[in-house]
């Protein structure tokens, strides 16, 4: 069984914008976790 090579042209940008948004977002929720955590020691 094949893909389809448009269904890979259509999700390979909403992928790519996917996962730059949770690299993004996941380095801030990193850095706000370890200022709370610094804050209670």
């Amino acid at each position: 069984m094949d893909i389809d090579n448009r269904v890979v042209i259509v999700l390979a940008p909403v992928a790519i914008a996917a996962g730059w948004a949770a690299f993004n977002i996941g380095a801030a929720a990193i850095r706000q976790v370890q200022n709370f955590l610094s804050r209670e020691a």
